[in-house]
């Protein structure tokens, strides 16, 4: 016939005393109080490890701080996650290393994981644009905060300045990189909730002006006062280069010979490559 554990009770665990070495006191499924030399008392929860089948002790805390109906619960709770398979000790590490990431989880570090996804979305250049934003007009103010302690109110706070000057479209954009972070910080769970979602509410629009354009009558004129301007013949050649191929300022300052592909019957392609490209994909231009 199995023996029984008789539980402990409150005044059983006060009146413990220390021996002359470490002993310890079972108040059953897998709950033990260590008794210490130095007189501590140590909560301990002792069990089978669901997948190596190998005892494994796992520290609940010390008595008096931690009391015996504490470490009962500790223990119920511990239980039950073996009896799903999962090994509570460890399962308590990830907690505990979860945690200590969301402390340590400033906006910059939320935004420099978010940037490595980004980055590889847009070209260089936009990711510079990106980045070179933020620094100017968030981190300075908020880039060693928590996300978990950024609110709509501290953004506004930092942009409004921003809006001030008038640069309503610098603004648009910051708050659009920013909600892309906290939604990002959502996601890794570092925070329950976007707080900043609908703070482009509490600024003014940027009005849409579109750019000058010239007809395609003004074009030789356009074309005879771009050869009598005082601009280096570089700048003149890329201008000229744009007109034909249609493409962004980027692309075609940024086009190399290797990009330029011979057909047989003596035409070429110029293929631009996705990784210059605004939406990343490959280019091809007739030539």
């Amino acid at each position: 016939m199995a023996r029984s554990t008789i539980g402990l009770t409150d005044t059983a665990v006060r009146q413990l005393k220390p021996k002359d070495k470490d002993y310890v006191k079972s108040d059953g499924k897998g709950l033990q109080l260590r008794v210490r030399v130095n007189g501590s008392k140590l909560w301990n929860f002792n069990y089978i490890h669901p997948t190596t089948k190998k005892r494994v002790n796992m520290g609940l805390g010390s008595y008096p701080d931690m009391s015996l109906k504490k470490a009962r619960e500790l223990t119920e709770a511990a239980r039950s996650q073996v009896a799903e398979g999962v090994d509570p000790k460890l399962a308590r590490e990830e907690e505990r290393a979860a945690q200590r990431y969301s402390e340590n989880a400033t906006l910059r570090k939320v935004a420099e994981e978010w940037f490595e996804v980004k980055k590889s979305e847009v070209t260089a250049d936009y990711a510079d644009d990106i980045w070179r934003s933020l620094e100017l007009h968030v981190f300075n103010r908020l880039g060693e905060t928590p996300v978990s302690q950024i609110s709509a109110q501290t953004v506004i706070d930092v942009l409004r300045p921003v809006e001030k000057t008038g640069r309503l479209e610098t603004v648009k954009r910051v708050i659009q990189r920013l909600n892309e972070i906290m939604n990002y910080a959502v996601i890794k769970k570092l925070i329950t909730g976007n707080p900043i979602a609908a703070i482009k509410s509490a600024f003014k629009k940027p009005k849409k002006q579109h750019l000058p354009t010239i007809t395609a009558k003004e074009l030789p004129d356009f074309l005879r006062k771009l050869h009598e301007t005082n601009v280096t013949y570089i700048t003149r050649q890329v201008i000229k280069w744009q007109l034909l191929t249609m493409t962004r300022p980027s692309e075609a300052a940024g086009a190399k010979w290797s990009e330029i592909q011979w057909l047989d019957d003596g035409q070429a392609n110029w293929v631009i490559p996705a990784e210059r490209m605004k939406k990343r994909r490959q280019h091809t231009v007739p030539l």
